[in-house]
Protein backbone atom coordinates (compact mmCIF):
# COMPACT_ATOMS: atom_id res chain seq x y z
CA UNK A 1 0.00 0.00 0.00
CA UNK A 2 1.68 3.45 -0.93
CA UNK A 3 0.92 6.91 0.55
CA UNK A 4 0.50 9.44 -1.71
CA UNK A 5 1.40 13.01 -0.49
CA UNK A 6 -0.63 15.94 -2.12
CA UNK A 7 0.98 19.27 -2.01
CA UNK A 8 -1.14 22.98 -1.80
CA UNK A 9 -0.58 24.19 -5.32
CA UNK A 10 -1.68 27.84 -3.79
CA UNK A 11 -1.00 30.22 -6.34
CA UNK A 12 1.32 32.77 -4.62
CA UNK A 13 1.55 36.77 -4.89
CA UNK A 14 3.34 39.42 -4.31
CA UNK A 15 3.04 42.28 -1.72
CA UNK A 16 5.29 45.33 -1.98
CA UNK A 17 4.79 47.97 0.76
CA UNK A 18 6.15 51.02 1.70
CA UNK A 19 6.92 51.15 6.01
CA UNK A 20 9.20 53.60 7.99
CA UNK A 21 12.84 51.91 7.97
CA UNK A 22 13.17 52.13 11.76
CA UNK A 23 9.44 50.19 12.32
CA UNK A 24 10.72 47.49 9.73
CA UNK A 25 14.46 47.00 11.33
CA UNK A 26 12.76 46.80 14.51
CA UNK A 27 10.31 44.29 13.47
CA UNK A 28 12.72 42.07 11.76
CA UNK A 29 15.13 41.78 15.26
CA UNK A 30 11.70 40.50 17.37
CA UNK A 31 10.27 38.34 14.62
CA UNK A 32 14.16 37.19 14.53
CA UNK A 33 13.71 36.46 17.90
CA UNK A 34 10.45 34.08 17.27
CA UNK A 35 12.23 32.42 14.40
CA UNK A 36 10.23 34.12 12.04
CA UNK A 37 10.32 36.79 9.07
CA UNK A 38 8.54 39.55 7.47
CA UNK A 39 6.56 37.47 4.85
CA UNK A 40 5.62 34.70 7.47
CA UNK A 41 4.57 37.36 9.99
CA UNK A 42 2.18 39.09 7.35
CA UNK A 43 1.02 35.78 6.26
CA UNK A 44 -0.04 35.17 9.97
CA UNK A 45 -1.77 38.75 9.91
CA UNK A 46 -3.51 38.38 7.10
CA UNK A 47 -4.81 34.67 8.36
CA UNK A 48 -6.15 36.26 11.61
CA UNK A 49 -7.69 38.89 9.30
CA UNK A 50 -9.89 35.95 7.57
CA UNK A 51 -10.36 33.97 10.13
CA UNK A 52 -11.94 37.01 12.22
CA UNK A 53 -13.46 38.58 9.81
CA UNK A 54 -11.68 42.37 10.30
CA UNK A 55 -8.58 43.27 12.13
CA UNK A 56 -7.35 41.34 14.71
CA UNK A 57 -7.56 44.30 16.74
CA UNK A 58 -9.61 47.33 17.28
CA UNK A 59 -8.39 50.55 16.21
CA UNK A 60 -9.04 53.74 18.10
CA UNK A 61 -8.81 57.63 17.84
CA UNK A 62 -6.68 58.94 19.91
CA UNK A 63 -8.51 61.64 22.11
CA UNK A 64 -7.30 65.35 21.35
CA UNK A 65 -5.49 67.48 23.87
CA UNK A 66 -8.84 69.40 25.10
CA UNK A 67 -10.78 65.72 25.10
CA UNK A 68 -7.74 64.97 27.59
CA UNK A 69 -8.06 67.98 29.74
CA UNK A 70 -11.33 67.56 30.24
CA UNK A 71 -11.41 63.92 30.96
CA UNK A 72 -8.52 64.85 33.49
CA UNK A 73 -10.44 67.36 35.25
CA UNK A 74 -13.44 65.22 35.64
CA UNK A 75 -11.57 62.09 37.17
CA UNK A 76 -9.95 64.92 39.47
CA UNK A 77 -13.50 65.86 40.69
CA UNK A 78 -12.15 69.62 41.57
CA UNK A 79 -13.74 70.49 44.87
CA UNK A 80 -17.07 72.50 44.81
CA UNK A 81 -17.65 75.45 46.75
CA UNK A 82 -21.62 76.98 47.34
CA UNK A 83 -21.27 80.74 46.81
CA UNK A 84 -23.71 82.61 48.61
CA UNK A 85 -24.71 86.30 47.59
CA UNK A 86 -26.30 89.37 49.22
CA UNK A 87 -29.36 91.20 49.34
CA UNK A 88 -28.50 92.56 46.26
CA UNK A 89 -27.45 89.49 44.37
CA UNK A 90 -23.30 90.21 44.93
CA UNK A 91 -21.25 87.02 45.17
CA UNK A 92 -20.45 87.04 49.29
CA UNK A 93 -16.97 84.91 49.88
CA UNK A 94 -15.30 84.66 53.38
CA UNK A 95 -11.96 85.24 52.86
CA UNK A 96 -10.89 82.81 55.67
CA UNK A 97 -12.67 79.35 54.87
CA UNK A 98 -11.43 80.44 51.02
CA UNK A 99 -8.77 82.38 50.86
CA UNK A 100 -7.49 81.27 47.15
CA UNK A 101 -11.23 82.39 45.93
CA UNK A 102 -11.45 85.31 47.41
CA UNK A 103 -7.49 86.33 46.27
CA UNK A 104 -8.89 85.19 42.61
CA UNK A 105 -12.44 87.19 42.98
CA UNK A 106 -10.71 90.45 44.11
CA UNK A 107 -7.37 90.12 41.76
CA UNK A 108 -8.58 88.31 38.93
Amino acid sequence: MSTATTKSTATKTTLNIKIDKNVKEKVAQMLESMGLDHTTAIDMYYRRIIAERGLPFTPKVEPTLDEQLIAALEKSNPRRIRLEVDENGNVVIDKEKHPDLYDWAVNG
